[in-house]
């Protein structure tokens, strides 16, 4: 069942395990405050204190939960670029392919936050007439993002050229 999802005549390129690690971070932070809430609460009012510990016991449950699935989901993204298409895969339950034809491109996105930038990656966001067939690539090393936006462009331009 996965050669439905295998690229043609090419390998997948993986995205950087550093995004793993952002998210991983993101998860810790989310939790850490979700924690600090529960935390008030029981402190603040004992008759209310069973809420405090529920948050507690969620926070630390998410951000187990989290910790293996940032690495699940980041082994999961991959593109691979073909003569006329670019194909993008995601997912570990549901996976997702999306083959986006260079010509039908109408502009490339790049973003990265603080956090992001700090570990130095980036996400391209390939943008068509039809928001179905829009999809993200998280996780580029900033070499990667740029030199992937730089081709898309051009090979957009290219393939665009006769619409």
């Amino acid at each position: 069942m996965d050669d439905l999802f295998a690229p043609i005549g090419s390998e997948w390129q993986r995205v950087s395990p550093r995004l793993a690690t952002v998210r991983r971070i993101l998860v810790l932070i989310t939790a850490a405050i979700a924690a600090v809430i529960g935390v008030a609460l029981t402190m603040l009012w004992s008759d209310l204190a069973w809420i405090g510990i529920v948050v507690i016991v969620a926070a630390v449950g998410g951000a187990g939960f989290g910790w293996f699935w940032a690495d699940r989901n980041q082994r999961s993204w991959g593109y691979a670029e073909n003569a006329d298409d670019l194909l993008v895969t995601s997912g570990v339950m549901f996976k997702r392919l999306v083959a986006i034809p260079y010509g039908r491109m109408q502009f490339v996105d790049v973003q990265a936050g603080p956090l992001h930038r700090a570990f130095g990656i980036a996400t391209v966001t390939l943008h068509t007439a039809s928001t179905e067939t829009a999809a993200d690539i998280p996780g580029l090393s900033a070499p990667e993002a740029t030199r992937l936006r730089n081709r898309l462009t051009e090979l957009g331009e290219a393939h665009g050229a006769g619409l």
